[in-house]
């Protein structure tokens, strides 16, 4: 496939990207399998061959031909000096990185670049995951998301259309914010969260065997990113520092609140006045704060309905499950597996519209499922 038979495709190439991690890698492959010429570049070696390896380039070369747009793929401690590197050794290069922190990234790039500050435009893209590397990249892992793009006063406006196309291309969506207003909304949307399941999940580390076996998925979905690389997030997080210090100061005095009302509920009693309402209060903040998510694809949040169904612990019964919600005719919107320390079988809870939850439950039982009443 050539860019030529991709219709709508803007980037051409070639693309250098600088970095052959979770995001790097991601943006090789859904390049490369457009037909775009992508130009590898690592620091490691081994994540260079693995990334090559997976099909997401080809390792840069002194005789390549010069790119047209960088991308840098590198943690957010040493991004500026990589854009100023490749802004130097790429004078016709537009230059962009995906750092998940840019205030620090632009000021020193615009106090170091001088006129080559003009290519510069920062971006991030809101996608990742919990693992890094690019055993786990994903061309897919961009389509449907966010891409903020953070353009400066000197960035000319061709190196700003080149960074929307290239989020376009890989099935983002386009955002224009400014630094501070990035790193502000990062902060509470994506650096919070990660602090919040990592806190949650260190209380886990002396937890008795007796307790952690009766862990439902409740408490496997507030962990899930706990597993995220300590050294990536320690990087993120101090070039980030002041605005996750002030979410961080945010749910501190809420939490403050809600210990005091605990202690009194410990101390005089369950039904002392005016514990209850304080312990409503902060379920029902969360309920609000949970309404305001966007639902799929980024659009308002919708209301789904759910069909439980057990699923046998055994070789292709998800995917026999599956195929036989669509032969029903069903979308599946969303899915959640809940499983049990010991147990054969797993809980699928498929979300689908609510016109859906009747006819589905139907023709599972007919097809032998065992569907659980929610």
């Amino acid at each position: 496939m050539t860019p030529e038979d991709t219709p709508g495709l803007a980037t051409t190439g070639p693309v250098k990207v600088v970095g052959a991690g979770l995001l790097g890698a991601s943006v090789g492959l859904a390049l490369s399998a457009a037909g775009v010429p992508v130009q590898l570049e690592d620091a490691s070696p081994a994540s260079l061959a693995l990334a090559r390896d997976m099909g997401a380039g080809t390792p840069a070369t002194l005789t390549d031909p010069e790119p047209v747009l960088v991308v840098v793929a590198t943690p957010p401690d040493v991004t500026a000096d990589v854009v100023l590197a490749q802004l130097s050794r790429h004078p016709r290069a537009v230059v962009t990185d995906v750092a998940s922190v840019k205030r620090i990234v632009v000021d020193e790039v615009l106090a170091a670049a001088g006129p080559d500050a003009a290519r510069y435009v920062g971006s991030h893209p809101m996608a990742g995951r919990e693992r890094s590397g690019a055993s786990a990249a994903d061309a897919d892992l961009f389509v449907g998301r966010p891409w903020v793009v953070v353009e400066t006063p000197q960035s000319f406006p061709a190196a700003v259309l080149a960074v929307r196309a290239l989020a376009v291309d890989l099935g983002a969506t386009p955002v224009r914010l400014g630094a501070d207003e990035h790193d502000d909304a990062v902060a509470l949307v994506s650096h919070l969260p990660q602090l919040a399941a990592s806190l949650v999940a260190a209380r886990l580390v002396a937890a008795p065997d007796g307790a952690l076996a009766l862990a439902g998925q409740g408490l496997r979905d507030v962990t899930r990113i706990a597993a995220s690389d300590p050294r990536l997030w320690a990087a993120i997080l101090a070039g980030n520092a002041a605005p996750v210090a002030r979410a961080l100061r945010e749910v501190r005095g809420d939490v403050d609140a809600l210990v005091a009302a605990l202690d009194r509920a410990a101390e005089e009693g369950p039904l002392t006045p005016g514990a209850m309402a304080a312990l409503a209060d902060v379920v029902g903040a969360g309920n609000a704060g949970a309404a305001r998510i966007p639902g799929k694809h980024g659009g308002a949040p919708r209301r789904y309905g759910y069909v439980s169904v057990l699923v046998p612990d055994a070789p292709g019964e998800l995917g026999r499950l599956f195929s036989e919600v669509g032969e029903a005719g069903v979308n599946i919107e969303d899915l959640q597996l809940e499983h049990s320390a010991g147990a054969r079988a797993g809980l699928a809870r498929l979300a689908v519209l609510p016109t859906a939850v009747g006819p589905l439950e139907q023709a599972l039982d007919e097809r032998g499922w065992r569907v659980v009443a929610e």
